[in-house]
Protein backbone atom coordinates (compact mmCIF):
# COMPACT_ATOMS: atom_id res chain seq x y z
CA UNK A 1 0.00 0.00 0.00
CA UNK A 2 1.32 3.39 -1.03
CA UNK A 3 2.09 6.20 1.53
CA UNK A 4 -0.63 8.72 -0.20
CA UNK A 5 -3.40 5.68 0.42
CA UNK A 6 -1.98 4.57 4.19
CA UNK A 7 -2.57 8.20 4.91
CA UNK A 8 -5.76 8.11 3.39
CA UNK A 9 -6.76 5.03 5.03
CA UNK A 10 -6.12 6.56 8.81
CA UNK A 11 -7.87 9.58 7.64
CA UNK A 12 -10.95 7.96 7.10
CA UNK A 13 -10.39 5.71 10.53
CA UNK A 14 -10.39 8.69 12.35
CA UNK A 15 -13.59 10.27 11.05
CA UNK A 16 -15.15 7.23 11.57
CA UNK A 17 -14.52 7.35 15.46
CA UNK A 18 -17.67 9.31 16.71
CA UNK A 19 -20.04 7.33 15.12
CA UNK A 20 -18.04 4.27 16.81
CA UNK A 21 -18.63 6.68 19.79
CA UNK A 22 -22.22 6.61 19.03
CA UNK A 23 -23.18 3.02 19.12
CA UNK A 24 -20.84 2.23 22.27
CA UNK A 25 -23.06 4.76 23.66
CA UNK A 26 -26.53 3.68 22.86
CA UNK A 27 -25.73 0.39 22.92
CA UNK A 28 -24.52 0.83 26.84
CA UNK A 29 -27.69 2.91 27.46
CA UNK A 30 -29.82 0.20 25.44
CA UNK A 31 -28.66 -2.45 27.51
CA UNK A 32 -28.58 -0.70 30.99
CA UNK A 33 -32.39 0.21 30.32
CA UNK A 34 -33.35 -3.40 29.70
CA UNK A 35 -31.19 -5.04 32.12
CA UNK A 36 -32.40 -2.69 35.23
CA UNK A 37 -36.09 -2.83 33.85
CA UNK A 38 -36.08 -6.57 33.44
CA UNK A 39 -37.14 -5.91 29.64
CA UNK A 40 -35.59 -9.11 28.05
CA UNK A 41 -38.70 -10.92 27.93
CA UNK A 42 -39.95 -7.86 26.38
CA UNK A 43 -37.39 -8.16 23.74
CA UNK A 44 -37.08 -10.99 23.06
CA UNK A 45 -41.19 -11.51 22.79
CA UNK A 46 -41.44 -8.40 20.08
CA UNK A 47 -38.58 -10.14 17.81
CA UNK A 48 -40.78 -10.11 14.74
CA UNK A 49 -40.70 -6.33 14.61
CA UNK A 50 -37.18 -6.53 15.19
CA UNK A 51 -36.49 -8.80 12.37
CA UNK A 52 -38.82 -6.35 9.72
CA UNK A 53 -36.83 -3.20 10.82
CA UNK A 54 -33.33 -5.13 9.99
CA UNK A 55 -34.42 -4.66 6.34
CA UNK A 56 -36.53 -1.54 7.14
CA UNK A 57 -33.89 -0.18 8.90
CA UNK A 58 -31.66 -1.29 5.76
CA UNK A 59 -33.87 0.98 3.29
CA UNK A 60 -34.24 3.62 5.74
CA UNK A 61 -30.38 4.09 5.20
CA UNK A 62 -30.25 3.63 1.60
CA UNK A 63 -33.23 5.41 0.08
CA UNK A 64 -35.21 8.38 1.03
CA UNK A 65 -37.63 6.45 2.80
CA UNK A 66 -37.99 6.28 6.42
CA UNK A 67 -37.62 3.03 8.36
CA UNK A 68 -41.55 3.84 9.43
CA UNK A 69 -42.21 3.14 5.30
CA UNK A 70 -42.04 -0.40 6.44
CA UNK A 71 -42.60 -0.48 9.93
CA UNK A 72 -45.48 1.42 9.58
CA UNK A 73 -47.52 -1.40 6.88
CA UNK A 74 -46.23 -3.99 8.85
CA UNK A 75 -47.67 -3.04 11.99
CA UNK A 76 -50.89 -1.77 10.88
CA UNK A 77 -51.62 -4.10 7.93
CA UNK A 78 -49.89 -7.24 8.75
CA UNK A 79 -50.05 -7.27 12.80
CA UNK A 80 -53.24 -5.11 13.11
CA UNK A 81 -51.87 -2.31 15.46
CA UNK A 82 -53.68 0.93 15.11
CA UNK A 83 -52.41 3.79 13.08
CA UNK A 84 -51.32 5.86 15.41
CA UNK A 85 -49.44 3.22 16.81
CA UNK A 86 -47.60 2.89 13.57
CA UNK A 87 -47.05 6.31 13.01
CA UNK A 88 -45.36 6.64 16.63
CA UNK A 89 -43.60 4.03 16.18
CA UNK A 90 -41.76 5.62 13.25
CA UNK A 91 -41.25 8.32 14.61
CA UNK A 92 -39.39 6.24 17.91
CA UNK A 93 -37.87 3.72 15.61
CA UNK A 94 -36.32 6.60 13.54
CA UNK A 95 -34.98 8.34 16.14
CA UNK A 96 -32.48 5.45 16.45
CA UNK A 97 -31.92 4.49 12.91
CA UNK A 98 -31.83 7.94 10.95
CA UNK A 99 -29.72 9.48 13.25
CA UNK A 100 -27.39 6.84 13.10
CA UNK A 101 -27.14 6.81 9.58
CA UNK A 102 -27.13 10.56 9.93
CA UNK A 103 -24.01 10.41 12.38
CA UNK A 104 -22.34 7.84 9.61
CA UNK A 105 -23.14 10.13 6.31
CA UNK A 106 -21.60 12.76 8.49
CA UNK A 107 -18.24 11.01 9.05
CA UNK A 108 -17.94 9.91 5.80
CA UNK A 109 -18.38 13.39 4.79
CA UNK A 110 -21.12 12.10 1.95
CA UNK A 111 -21.93 15.50 -0.08
CA UNK A 112 -25.47 16.97 1.55
CA UNK A 113 -27.47 20.29 -0.08
CA UNK A 114 -27.31 22.47 3.49
CA UNK A 115 -28.26 25.18 2.37
CA UNK A 116 -32.02 23.76 2.09
CA UNK A 117 -31.62 21.38 4.73
CA UNK A 118 -30.88 23.95 7.12
CA UNK A 119 -34.21 25.86 6.48
CA UNK A 120 -36.29 22.41 6.03
CA UNK A 121 -34.79 21.70 9.53
CA UNK A 122 -36.11 24.98 10.70
CA UNK A 123 -39.28 24.96 9.27
CA UNK A 124 -39.51 21.21 10.42
CA UNK A 125 -38.74 22.18 13.87
CA UNK A 126 -42.03 24.21 13.73
CA UNK A 127 -43.91 22.42 11.64
CA UNK A 128 -43.82 18.85 13.57
CA UNK A 129 -44.78 20.19 17.08
CA UNK A 130 -47.94 21.76 15.46
CA UNK A 131 -49.14 18.83 13.52
CA UNK A 132 -48.62 16.35 16.02
CA UNK A 133 -50.61 18.59 18.60
CA UNK A 134 -53.15 20.33 16.64
CA UNK A 135 -53.35 18.72 13.41
CA UNK A 136 -52.59 14.63 14.00
CA UNK A 137 -55.48 14.37 16.56
CA UNK A 138 -58.21 15.60 14.54
CA UNK A 139 -57.36 12.83 11.86
CA UNK A 140 -59.46 9.58 12.25
CA UNK A 141 -57.26 6.28 11.28
CA UNK A 142 -58.91 4.69 8.42
CA UNK A 143 -57.51 8.34 6.95
CA UNK A 144 -54.24 7.60 8.49
CA UNK A 145 -54.09 4.83 7.04
CA UNK A 146 -55.54 6.22 2.98
CA UNK A 147 -52.93 8.71 3.47
CA UNK A 148 -49.65 7.17 3.78
CA UNK A 149 -51.21 4.28 0.97
CA UNK A 150 -51.58 7.70 -1.25
CA UNK A 151 -48.75 9.39 -0.62
CA UNK A 152 -46.13 6.10 -0.78
CA UNK A 153 -47.71 5.09 -3.82
CA UNK A 154 -47.54 8.19 -5.53
CA UNK A 155 -44.04 8.40 -4.83
CA UNK A 156 -43.54 4.62 -6.21
CA UNK A 157 -45.30 5.80 -9.36
CA UNK A 158 -43.20 8.57 -9.78
CA UNK A 159 -39.89 6.69 -8.67
CA UNK A 160 -40.89 4.12 -11.24
CA UNK A 161 -41.63 6.29 -14.11
CA UNK A 162 -38.44 8.29 -13.60
CA UNK A 163 -35.96 5.81 -12.66
CA UNK A 164 -33.63 6.03 -15.44
CA UNK A 165 -33.44 10.27 -15.60
CA UNK A 166 -33.38 10.34 -11.85
CA UNK A 167 -29.74 7.92 -11.82
CA UNK A 168 -28.42 9.45 -14.53
CA UNK A 169 -28.20 13.22 -12.58
CA UNK A 170 -25.03 14.05 -11.89
CA UNK A 171 -23.72 16.48 -9.47
CA UNK A 172 -26.72 19.07 -8.45
CA UNK A 173 -28.49 22.31 -10.63
CA UNK A 174 -27.29 25.35 -9.59
CA UNK A 175 -29.88 27.53 -8.44
CA UNK A 176 -30.30 31.14 -6.39
CA UNK A 177 -30.07 30.80 -2.26
CA UNK A 178 -33.53 32.46 -2.02
CA UNK A 179 -35.22 29.42 -3.87
CA UNK A 180 -33.01 26.88 -1.71
CA UNK A 181 -34.15 29.30 1.71
CA UNK A 182 -37.79 28.80 0.39
CA UNK A 183 -38.32 25.67 -0.65
CA UNK A 184 -36.70 23.99 2.31
CA UNK A 185 -38.69 26.05 4.47
CA UNK A 186 -41.81 24.82 2.75
CA UNK A 187 -40.66 21.16 2.73
CA UNK A 188 -40.43 21.48 6.51
CA UNK A 189 -43.30 23.55 7.53
CA UNK A 190 -45.53 21.47 5.23
CA UNK A 191 -44.39 18.07 5.55
CA UNK A 192 -43.72 18.39 9.34
CA UNK A 193 -47.36 19.82 9.99
CA UNK A 194 -49.58 17.75 7.50
CA UNK A 195 -47.67 14.45 6.63
CA UNK A 196 -44.81 13.31 9.10
CA UNK A 197 -47.08 14.91 12.04
CA UNK A 198 -49.83 12.16 10.93
CA UNK A 199 -47.95 8.96 9.19
CA UNK A 200 -44.45 9.55 11.43
CA UNK A 201 -42.58 9.52 8.29
CA UNK A 202 -42.80 11.91 5.08
CA UNK A 203 -40.86 14.97 4.87
CA UNK A 204 -37.85 12.99 4.15
CA UNK A 205 -39.67 12.00 0.65
CA UNK A 206 -40.61 15.52 0.04
CA UNK A 207 -37.45 17.04 0.17
CA UNK A 208 -35.69 14.05 -2.14
CA UNK A 209 -38.39 14.94 -4.72
CA UNK A 210 -37.36 18.61 -4.32
CA UNK A 211 -33.65 17.99 -5.19
CA UNK A 212 -34.39 15.19 -7.93
CA UNK A 213 -37.52 17.02 -9.88
CA UNK A 214 -36.22 20.76 -9.48
CA UNK A 215 -32.46 20.92 -8.84
CA UNK A 216 -31.84 17.19 -11.03
CA UNK A 217 -29.25 16.53 -8.04
CA UNK A 218 -27.19 13.23 -8.21
CA UNK A 219 -28.88 10.04 -5.79
CA UNK A 220 -25.87 10.97 -4.00
CA UNK A 221 -26.84 14.07 -2.44
CA UNK A 222 -30.36 13.79 -2.53
CA UNK A 223 -30.75 10.96 -0.09
CA UNK A 224 -28.35 11.64 2.39
CA UNK A 225 -30.05 14.96 2.63
CA UNK A 226 -33.33 13.27 2.77
CA UNK A 227 -31.90 10.42 5.78
CA UNK A 228 -30.77 13.70 7.54
CA UNK A 229 -33.82 15.87 7.33
CA UNK A 230 -35.99 12.55 8.62
CA UNK A 231 -33.13 11.89 11.80
CA UNK A 232 -34.14 15.31 12.49
CA UNK A 233 -38.21 15.84 12.08
CA UNK A 234 -38.39 12.07 14.09
CA UNK A 235 -36.19 13.91 17.01
CA UNK A 236 -38.53 16.55 17.24
CA UNK A 237 -41.35 14.09 16.58
CA UNK A 238 -40.31 11.96 19.94
CA UNK A 239 -39.93 15.50 21.73
CA UNK A 240 -43.15 16.23 21.20
CA UNK A 241 -44.86 13.44 21.58
CA UNK A 242 -42.82 12.82 25.51
CA UNK A 243 -43.48 16.74 26.19
CA UNK A 244 -46.48 17.75 24.96
CA UNK A 245 -48.88 14.45 24.40
CA UNK A 246 -47.86 10.78 24.62
CA UNK A 247 -47.05 8.37 22.80
CA UNK A 248 -49.83 5.43 21.90
CA UNK A 249 -49.50 2.02 23.95
CA UNK A 250 -46.88 -0.75 22.63
CA UNK A 251 -44.86 1.93 21.17
CA UNK A 252 -42.48 1.21 23.97
CA UNK A 253 -41.84 -2.11 23.55
CA UNK A 254 -41.89 -2.62 19.91
CA UNK A 255 -39.11 0.20 19.92
CA UNK A 256 -37.26 -2.08 22.74
CA UNK A 257 -36.58 -4.75 20.33
CA UNK A 258 -36.46 -2.58 17.25
CA UNK A 259 -33.55 -0.09 18.58
CA UNK A 260 -30.65 -2.19 18.89
CA UNK A 261 -31.05 -3.21 14.96
CA UNK A 262 -31.62 0.05 13.30
CA UNK A 263 -28.98 1.42 15.50
CA UNK A 264 -26.67 -0.55 13.27
CA UNK A 265 -28.98 -1.49 10.06
CA UNK A 266 -29.67 1.55 8.58
CA UNK A 267 -25.74 2.99 8.55
CA UNK A 268 -24.89 -0.27 6.84
CA UNK A 269 -27.65 0.22 4.69
CA UNK A 270 -25.94 4.11 3.45
CA UNK A 271 -22.61 2.03 2.99
CA UNK A 272 -23.83 -1.10 0.68
CA UNK A 273 -26.09 0.54 -1.11
CA UNK A 274 -22.30 1.39 -3.15
CA UNK A 275 -22.35 -2.38 -3.88
CA UNK A 276 -25.94 -3.29 -4.62
CA UNK A 277 -26.58 0.24 -6.59
CA UNK A 278 -29.54 2.91 -5.94
CA UNK A 279 -31.77 2.25 -8.82
CA UNK A 280 -32.09 -1.71 -7.69
CA UNK A 281 -33.05 -0.69 -4.70
CA UNK A 282 -35.37 1.95 -5.40
CA UNK A 283 -37.07 0.32 -8.00
CA UNK A 284 -37.15 -2.48 -5.39
CA UNK A 285 -38.92 -0.05 -3.10
CA UNK A 286 -41.70 1.77 -5.43
CA UNK A 287 -42.90 -1.45 -6.12
CA UNK A 288 -43.40 -2.09 -2.50
CA UNK A 289 -45.13 1.31 -1.96
CA UNK A 290 -47.83 -0.04 -4.43
CA UNK A 291 -48.31 -2.92 -2.97
CA UNK A 292 -49.13 -0.93 0.37
CA UNK A 293 -51.77 0.80 -1.44
CA UNK A 294 -53.39 -2.08 -3.08
CA UNK A 295 -52.64 -3.83 0.71
CA UNK A 296 -54.33 -1.31 2.78
CA UNK A 297 -57.85 -1.28 0.01
CA UNK A 298 -58.05 -5.30 0.40
CA UNK A 299 -57.84 -4.79 4.10
CA UNK A 300 -60.15 -2.39 4.60
CA UNK A 301 -62.54 -2.29 1.52
CA UNK A 302 -65.83 -2.80 4.10
CA UNK A 303 -65.15 0.71 5.55
CA UNK A 304 -63.24 2.52 2.36
CA UNK A 305 -65.89 0.84 -0.77
CA UNK A 306 -66.28 2.96 -3.87
CA UNK A 307 -66.09 6.06 -2.19
CA UNK A 308 -62.85 5.24 -0.59
CA UNK A 309 -61.37 4.13 -3.58
CA UNK A 310 -62.25 6.91 -5.09
CA UNK A 311 -60.70 9.07 -3.33
CA UNK A 312 -57.06 7.39 -3.18
CA UNK A 313 -57.58 7.87 -7.09
CA UNK A 314 -57.82 11.62 -6.76
CA UNK A 315 -55.15 11.97 -4.32
CA UNK A 316 -52.63 10.10 -6.90
CA UNK A 317 -53.55 11.97 -8.91
CA UNK A 318 -52.94 14.80 -7.26
CA UNK A 319 -49.86 14.23 -6.13
CA UNK A 320 -48.70 12.93 -9.27
CA UNK A 321 -49.89 16.32 -10.44
CA UNK A 322 -47.50 17.78 -7.94
CA UNK A 323 -44.68 16.01 -8.75
CA UNK A 324 -44.76 16.54 -12.50
CA UNK A 325 -45.33 20.77 -11.78
CA UNK A 326 -42.03 19.99 -9.66
CA UNK A 327 -40.73 17.97 -12.58
CA UNK A 328 -41.41 20.76 -14.99
CA UNK A 329 -40.48 23.36 -13.03
CA UNK A 330 -37.11 21.46 -12.74
CA UNK A 331 -36.79 22.36 -16.22
CA UNK A 332 -37.69 25.30 -16.79
CA UNK A 333 -35.16 26.59 -14.14
CA UNK A 334 -32.38 24.05 -16.18
CA UNK A 335 -33.47 26.01 -19.39
CA UNK A 336 -30.69 28.91 -18.87
CA UNK A 337 -27.57 26.69 -19.45
CA UNK A 338 -26.09 27.02 -16.16
CA UNK A 339 -23.95 23.87 -15.66
CA UNK A 340 -24.69 21.82 -12.33
CA UNK A 341 -22.68 22.47 -9.94
CA UNK A 342 -20.32 18.80 -9.18
CA UNK A 343 -21.10 16.54 -5.93
CA UNK A 344 -17.74 18.56 -4.06
CA UNK A 345 -19.35 21.63 -4.74
CA UNK A 346 -22.68 21.47 -2.88
CA UNK A 347 -23.12 24.35 -0.72
CA UNK A 348 -21.73 24.01 2.93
Amino acid sequence: MSSGNQAESRSSQRRIWPFIVWLFAFYSVWTLVVSAGGHWSVVAGNWPIALTMAFGSFVAGSTPMGGGTVGFPVLVLLFGQEATMGRDFSFAVQSIGMTSASIFILCRRLPVETTMLRWALLGSTAGTPLGIVFFAPLVPGLVIKLLFAVVWASFGIMTLYKIRELSAAKGIARASRRFDRLSGLAVGLFGGAFVASVTGVGVDMLIYTVLVLVRHADLKVAIPTSVIMMAYTSLIGVATKSLLTEFSPGVFSNWLAAAPVVALGAPLGSYFVHVVGRQRILVFVAVLCLVQFFWTYYQEWQRLGIIGLLAGIAGLLVFNALFHYLYRLGKILAADGRPAEPLAGCRE
